[in-house]
This record gives structure tokens, C-alpha cells and sequence, in this order.
């Protein structure tokens, strides 16, 4: 049986119904209401003899509300705001709001025990609880529904189980202290007025933080993987972090980059870093995620690289801890905060649980809290998993601690996320560059006058004699002189260096060239052995009660091998299992991928009768590496920054995500451009992401039509990524093998097909497979070099459209040439392909997009040299038309103009 937990409000019935689920089994209840259950009775034996029943005792129901009161509603009456009044809330925690009185507040109540003190005084029972709930420290779990984890946090707040710290302990906390404090002020000093988003204000962050580290190598932590916006980065970057300060001081300078002129890298407080910390006799290893301007974009790339971790060799999410660092502005209104908390939970996704830190400093640029959320809390996005939310001023630092530790300790015991909203300010504006006082006139006023955190945790010091001002005095000319030291190195150095932020998990890997698009790669694979494992992925277990339809899908399968014909899924399934067997893992998510949107790639199977779930693709041999493919949650943003992050961790897999329809990948276009694009570019990160990104126009409206071609060309430049719009199966199938088999990465985008997935001309063989390779271009089979007198470049479904209407149209003359590859655009391969038509009058780059879309104007661009005409749809604002009248009214005039040029005439 299910425990009975604590009720808020306390009426006779409920008692009446926990006392007696008690006298059944005491472990019916939770432990607060056990030791009360336990008390009321040990005093009811002295009344046996038939005396009357102390009044205090029907008051007990009332104090036990109170304790429930300030459980659940506490954080609202804390001392949590270092510089701002807490809003008023109604009813407040009164006495008399729970029907007792001031007469009351000296007599002895049972109560007492639920909170560790024993029988005790109301006064004692109300200074006991403001002291766990209403302090420095506010807590928000009440609405919690798993007993354990409730009593988990009682326990920790109410039974004085809070961390402690010893003297040495305060000195740790002051020194982190001291070097974040003074770091800001050198900056501030050295370089007046430069843009570097200081956590002045918030500096108890960075005490936190090393508290939480430290805590870490006692609870097993191997990593912290962390993501941060820019607020305090620089601070975490040389006080967490430990990055070289001449390296980050000649990055404020703004000096040039130690690289060659097509590398633009990024400003100093979005560059990432990792490195190994000692703390006692362990390692640790700390990694911050290189981050845009975009707020909270790098979360889910936090999570995807801490997945990757965990899969590929921590194997235990105890080892390794997700934690990103919020602006309270940001994590209340950015959309892809939710989307990252949805996650935590779900099995493709989880990361053993998140710590949430919000460095709340009450401002969102220069808009004010009560106009940034309609929430109570900047956290209240917390309740969606519920979450709890520690509350907590970032004046008192020692607070502050507890709360990182305590926070880290629940992560660890429950895998589960918990936020920390570190309520503070910033000393300057939203930069440094900035006036404050144009829209906080009040706050800034105030804030002229109030204390650092150091200045006030020194002053609490100096009163318990931990430290002298000896002490002080030591420790800022120690780290005066570092920072001194450090800032004259700067001056020495000509250029700074931005590294891959994840080195060591790249150390074998190259940076590519332009000869090395030039290059074959070899993506054959031995036939007899692609035999053998397309069998293999096509038979499904014995003894399993399987779908009919899905039995048919996989005994055409094996027909497929058997008959030489490979469809695009078959070809696709190949093209994973011999990468698995090679030991290279694969891992695909996306909405409905398991299946695939259009029922095309059946990679799991679910048996009738319980759903079990059977992947062919890991049943291949003992010692290959793991498929793991997951139907996401509906999320583009969230899930494409999270598989991004993934493959950033894991660059001998091959990470996969699919977009229900092409265009979809609207919905993550931050991540496109922020991370996809230009990721190498900034911070010399590689990935090797593949997104597949169903693309054609085939009378389905605007929204499930295009993929956007045009968007990722205009993007493409410094051999950034690849761009394909295959035509085979056997193509898509050395376009995946190649993502693996060069010793560098690029995200590839690939234009993936749906009515392909099924056209009976769209089939290849298994010598395709076997000894081919990735075709960028593909001339046409009929060799018609001498006589054909328009050649017509295009790419994906159009080809087959436009020869299936030649055919019907019995046009001769015009030679279709496929451009697999559009990016890096293989001009040396085309040209040589053109001079073969040396009777040819008319070269067309014919598409099925508006003439706006698709590839014609990067085309138009890249092929100057030759006398390229277009045959596209008119220029639209819509990607498609609506309607499949106007959509084959338009496709006949877009053939009717391409066979213009043709010398039959079109019919």
C-alpha cells in the first residue's frame, strides 16, 4: 500500500482517516505524522483513568496545519531578496491564520516531533520552522507527490542536516569569493567600459559552483557538463574552469585569431572550454559548451553531449552531471527551456537529471521582472516535471552553498532535475557600456550604496574570528599580483588561439581541405557479407505475434535481396548495419522515425500482444556496435540542439536527425544557424550531424513541400557542411557510409525524398551498394553526348519527373545531368561532364521550387562562367500552392517552358 503523505489542510476527517490507515500499519504514513501518531498516544496513556483530554490536544491538528503551512508556503515570506522587498501574499504564516493565539505560543505541543525537536513550545516550533523555510533559503517541493523524496528534503531542512562549514571551509569559500570579486574589478579597471557582462552582484555564483565541484568528487561526479549564456562567463571560465588568464586577457584585447583568414571565431564570453580539476586526490573533468547570443539555446546541446557521454563510456548518469546556468529573463520566456525539461524524463533523452541554476539578477536587459513573466516565479517552469526550486539570497553565501550542495546531492540520490534560483543583481547594466539608471532609477540608486557578497561574507567572517584583516589583506595582494602578472603576459602575445573545446575527444580527427572533398572515399563493403546482414535485419524473431502488414514489409525485404532490387529504406538499413558491424554506433531521433514518417523504414518492430519492441538492426553479431533510434517528443528546437550536442561527444557514431517534413526544421532554425552552420567556424568544433529533411513537391501544400534548400546554400561557405538531394538508393546509402569513413566531420543536410521512398525506377542493385561510391554527379545513362541539344542540370524527384514527362512528351535531344551533391558544389566534376555535350545550345538548371527557392540563384552564382538559364515555378511568397489543381496546372507550365527549348515540340 501506497504511503499517506501530509495534508494541507488538516480537518478532522483527514486526521481521523491517517490515524486509523496508522493503527493498521504505521508504515502507512509519512515519518512526521508516524512520530506524531506515536506521541499523541504515549500521552494519552496518562489520561486512561478517565480524565478529560488536555485542550492542547484538538490545538495539535492546528499546529500540525502550521508546520504543513510553512512546508508549503514558506518560500513566499523568505529573506531571499538582497535589494528589493519580497511582494506581500495572502494569508500570511500568522498563528492566527491556523486558529491559534499568543496565549498559545508557550505551551508544549507534539507537534514538535514531525520536525525533529520533540515536544516543544509553539514559539520554538515556529522559530524552528522559519528557520528552515524562511530565511536566506526558500524551498518549493511541496507539491512533490513521491513521499520519499519529500522526506528526503524534510529531513535535509528541518533536522538540521544542512551542510556545515568548518573555518577551513569558510576560508575555501571566502578565496572563491575573493578571486571572483576581484577579477571583475581588474576587468573593470584595466579595461573601462568593454563589454564582458560581469556577474557583479551575483558573485556567491562562483563560490557555489566550486562548492558544488568539491561536493562532486565526494559523490562520485567524474564530469560536470555545463552551458551557460554570457552573464558571468568570463568569471567561470578562469575561477571554475581555470582557463588561462594571459589567453583570456589578450581575447578582451580582441587580438587576432592564431589561424588563417577564413576563420572568424567568436567573442571572448561565447567561447567554451574543458579541463581537468584536482580537487582533494580526484580528477574532474569540467566542460563548458561553447554558446551563441541566443539565451538558452545551448541547453539541449548540454544535454545531447552529456547523453553522449553516458553511451559511449561513463555508462552511469552518477558519473557525469548536466548543469546549465540561466538569466531569470530567459528561462521564463525562451520556448526551448520547456522543451529541454520535457526531455528529462523521456528514455531517449534523460541525462540522470539537470541542475538548473538562475542567476536572478531581476532585470531582463533592461525591462523589469514584473513585465517579463506572468508567473510568481522566474522557476515556475520547474512544476511542469515537479521539480523543486530552492530560492535563495545571493548575499549570503553560505546559504547559497547549501543550496548548490544540497542541490547536487538530491541529483544524485534521485536523478532527477532541481533548479536553483539565485536571487541577486548586477552591478552595471546589461553591459558595461550601458546606463542602468535610464530604466532602474530606484534600483540603481540603491545599489550605489549596498555591499558586494565578498565585503559582506568578510564582515561575517571577521565577527566569528575565522579570518583578520591580515588575512584579507593577504589574499587580495596575492591575487592582485596573478592578475597583474597575467595581464603584462598578454601584452607579449601576437594572436590567441580558439581550440576545440572537446580536444582530447577530437584529438585524432583533421580539419578538411578543399582536396579532400576531391578525394574518392572508399565506401565499399564486401557483397556476400551485405547479403548476409540484409537477411539478417529483414528476419524478425521466431515465436513473435507480429503485425501482418509489418510480416509483408520484411518478407519483401528479403525478396528485395533475393531479386537484386533495393528500395530506398532497404538501402538505408543497409547502409546503419554495416556501419554497426564496423563499430560505429548509430543513433536516429526525430518525430515518428522509428517507422519513418512515410512507413519506409520499419527499424522497430512492436509484437501485437505486448508491444515489445524488436531493432533487427542490433540482432546482426555479437560484438557490433548499438543502434539506438527514439521517436522524439514534438520538438525541433529542443531535439536538433540535443542530436547536435550528441554528435559534438561522439564523433565515431552516426547521429541522426529526421524532420517529420523538410520544412519542420523551421521550428530549430536557431540551432541551423547559431550551431550547425557556423559551429566550426566560431569555435572550431566538428560535427558530424546528419539531418534528413523530406523534400518534393508533390501537391501537398506549403508546408509539406520544400525543406528549404535555398536557406542552407545561402549559408554554405567555408567548406562548412555538405548539402546532398540524392537520386538512389545506393547513393544515400555511400552518403551515409561517407559521413564515417573520412578522418574529419561535416553536418550533412540531406534532401531526403518521399516519393522515391517507393518509385519503381528509384531502385539500385547490390553491387550499387558493394563497389560503388558517393556519385556528386550523376550524367545521363543514355549517352546521348553527340546528339542531345540541351542538357538540363537539376536534382532529387525532378529528374524523374522531368524524364517520365520527356518520355511521354518523346523528347530526344535533352540530357538530364543530376547534381547529387549542391554543396560543396563539385564544379570540376560538372564542367567535365558539360564538355561531353559539345553540340549542346542550351544549358538549364530546371528545379521544381519557385524561381525565389531551391538552388537556382547559388547556382546562377557558382556557375558564372557558363551561360546557365532556369526553368523554374514563378517566384512566390508561399513555397507551394495549396491546392493539387493549382499545383498540376503549374507543373504542366513548368514543363511546357523546359521543353521549349527542346526541337519537338511539347504537346
Amino acid at each position: 500500500m501506497d504511503k499517506v503523505t501530509y495534508i494541507g489542510n488538516a480537518d478532522v476527517n483527514a486526521i481521523d482517516e491517517l490515524y486509523n490507515s496508522y493503527k493498521k500499519d504505521p508504515n502507512n504514513v509519512d515519518e512526521g505524522w508516524r512520530k506524531f501518531f506515536e506521541g499523541f498516544e504515549f500521552a494519552q496513556t496518562n489520561y486512561e483513568d478517565g480524565g478529560e483530554v488536555p485542550e492542547n490536544f484538538q490545538k495539535e491538528f492546528k499546529v500540525i496545519n502550521l508546520i504543513e503551512g510553512y512546508r508549503r508556503r514558506g518560500h513566499l515570506f523568505t529573506h531571499t531578496n538582497p535589494v528589493r522587498e519580497r511582494r506581500q501574499y495572502a494569508p500570511d504564516l500568522s498563528i492566527e491564520n491556523f486558529d491559534l493565539k499568543e496565549s498559545d505560543l508557550e505551551t508544549v505541543f507534539q507537534s514538535g516531533t514531525s520536525i525533529g525537536l520533540g515536544p516543544a513550545k509553539l514559539k520554538d516550533i515556529i522559530a524552528h520552522l522559519k528557520s528552515a523555510y524562511c530565511e536566506s533559503l526558500g524551498l518549493e517541493f511541496h507539491y512533490i507527490r513521491n513521499p520519499k523524496r519529500k522526506q528526503w528534503f524534510m529531513d535535509k531542512l528541518e533536522l538540521d542536516n544542512r551542510p556545515k562549514f568548518s573555518a577551513d571551509d569558510k576560508k575555501n569559500i571566502f578565496s572563491k569569493l575573493s578571486q571572483a570579486t576581484l577579477f571583475e574589478q581588474f576587468l573593470q579597471k584595466k579595461y573601462v567600459g568593454q563589454k564582458r557582462f560581469s556577474v557583479e552582484g551575483s558573485e556567491s555564483l562562483i563560490s557555489g559552483l566550486d562548492q558544488m565541484v568539491r561536493r562532486g568528487a565526494d559523490l562520485n561526479v567524474k564530469e560536470f557538463v555545463v552551458g551557460m549564456a554570457h552573464r558571468g562567463r568570463l568569471n567561470t571560465l578562469v575561477n571554475i574552469f581555470d582557463k588561462d588568464l594571459t589567453e583570456l586577457f589578450g581575447e578582451v584585447e580582441g587580438k587576432e585569431f592564431d589561424d588563417d583568414d577564413t576563420f572568424d571565431g567568436d567573442v571572448k564570453y561565447h567561447l567554451g572550454l574543458t579541463h581537468d580539476v584536482e580537487v582533494g586526490d580526484k580528477n574532474l573533468q569540467l566542460t563548458l559548451a561553447p554558446n551563441p547570443s541566443h539565451l538558452e539555446a545551448v541547453g539541449p546541446v548540454v544535454q545531447g553531449i552529456t547523453r553522449a557521454k553516458i553511451d559511449d563510456y561513463l555508462k552511469s548518469e552518477e558519473k557525469v552531471v548536466p548543469v546549465i546556468i540561466h538569466g531569470d529573463a530567459a528561462i521564463a520566456a525562451q520556448g526551448v527551456v520547456y522543451e529541454v525539461i520535457q526531455m528529462s524524463e523521456l528514455d531517449g533523452y534523460k541525462t540522470g537529471g539537470t541542475i538548473h541554476i538562475v542567476v536572478n539578477n531581476q532585470v531582463g536587459f533592461t525591462t523589469n521582472y514584473k513585465d517579463g513573466r506572468s508567473s510568481t516565479y522566474c522557476t515556475d517552469i520547474a512544476k511542469t516535471t515537479l521539480s523543486p526550486v530552492f530560492h535563495v539570497n545571493g548575499d549570503d553565501v553560505e546559504a547559497v552553498a547549501q543550496a548548490f550542495i544540497i542541490a547536487l546531492e538530491y541529483r544524485q540520490e534521485f536523478k532527477k532535475d532541481i533548479f536553483i534560483d539565485l536571487l541577486s543583481y548586477r552591478k552595471y547594466g546589461h553591459n558595461e557600456g550601458d546606463e542602468p539608471k535610464f530604466t532602474q532609477p530606484k534600483l540603481y540608486k540603491k545599489l550605489a550604496k549596498h555591499p558586494n557578497p565578498r565585503e559582506i561574507y568578510k564582515d561575517q567572517l571577521l565577527s566569528e574570528d575565522v579570518i583578520d584583516e591580515a588575512y584579507d589583506k593577504k589574499i587580495k595582494e596575492t591575487l592582485n599580483q596573478k592578475l597583474d602578472a597575467k595581464y603584462e603576459a598578454a601584452k607579449q602575445e601576437d594572436k590567441v588561439v580558439v581550440t576545440n573545446f572537446l580536444d582530447e575527444i577530437w584529438k585524432e580527427y583533421d580539419f578538411a581541405t578543399e582536396e579532400d572533398f576531391e578525394k574518392i572515399v572508399d565506401t565499399t563493403f564486401p557483397k556476400d557479407k551485405l547479403i548476409e546482414l540484409g537477411k539478417k535485419l529483414a528476419t524478425l524473431p521466431e515465436g513473435k505475434k507480429i503485425f501482418r502488414k509489418v510480416l509483408k514489409l520484411f518478407k519483401d525485404r528479403i525478396k528485395m535481396i533475393e531479386n537484386d532490387k533495393l528500395d530506398w529504406g532497404m538501402a538505408e538499413m543497409l547502409a546503419y548495419a554495416t556501419l554497426l558491424v564496423e563499430g560505429h554506433p548509430v543513433r536516429v531521433s526525430g518525430q515518428d522515425v522509428e517507422r519513418g514518417t512515410f512507413s519506409h523504414r520499419h527499424a522497430v518492430v512492436k509484437t501485437e500482444d505486448d508491444e515489445e519492441e524488436i531493432i533487427t538492426l542490433n540482432l546482426l553479431e555479437s560484438d557490433q556496435a548499438e543502434m539506438t533510434i527514439y521517436n522524439s517528443l514534438l520538438s525541433e528546437y529542443g531535439v536538433l540542439g540535443y542530436e547536435y550536442g550528441y554528435s559534438l561527444a561522439q564523433p565515431n557514431g552516426l547521429t541522426i536527425w529526421e524532420a517529420q517534413f523538410g520544412d519542420f526544421m523551421n521550428g530549430a532554425q536557431i540551432m541551423i544557424d547559431q550551431f550547425i552552420v557556423s559551429g566550426e567556424d566560431k569555435w572550431n568544433v566538428q560535427s558530424g550531424l546528419v539531418m534528413l529533411l523530406p523534400h518534393g513537391y508533390e501537391g501537398q501544400g506549403a508546408e509539406h513541400s520544400s525543406g528549404r534548400i535555398e536557406r542552407y546554400l545561402q549559408s554554405c561557405g567555408d567548406l562548412n557542411m555538405q548539402v546532398i538531394n540524392p537520386t538512389t538508393p545506393a547513393n544515400n546509402y555511400h552518403a551515409l557510409r561517407r559521413q564515417l569513413k573520412r578522418n574529419f566531420r561535416k553536418p550533412l543536410i540531406v534532401f531526403s525524398p518521399k516519393m522515391l521512398l517507393r518509385y519503381p525506377k528509384a531502385v539500385s542493385k547490390l553491387d550499387d551498394l558493394a563497389n560503388g561510391s558517393f556519385q556528386e554527379v550523376i550524367d545521363d545513362p543514355r549517352n546521348i553526348h553527340k546528339t542531345a541539344k540541351n542538357v538540363v542540370l537539376c536534382s532529387g524527384k525532378f529528374y524523374y519527373d522531368a524524364i517520365a514527362e520527356a518520355e511521354k512528351r518523346e523528347i530526344e535531344d535533352m540530357a538530364f545531368v543530376r547534381v547529387e551533391q549542391l554543396y560543396p558544389l563539385p564544379k570540376k566534376q560538372i564542367d567535365a561532364i558539360l564538355a561531353k555535350y559539345e553540340n549542346a545550345e542550351n544549358i538549364i538548371w530546371g528545379q521544381e521550387e519557385p524561381e525565389n527557392m531551391g538552388a537556382w540563384t547559388f547556382m546562377a552564382m557558382n556557375m558564372r562562367h557558363i551561360d546557365l538559364k532556369c526553368v523554374a515555378r514563378r517566384a512566390s511568397a508561399a513555397p507551394a500552392a495549396g491546392a493539387k489543381e493549382i499545383h498540376l496546372r503549374r507543373l504542366k507550365k513548368l514543363y511546357d517552358n523546359l521543353f521549349q527549348y527542346a526541337a519537338v515540340p511539347a504537346k
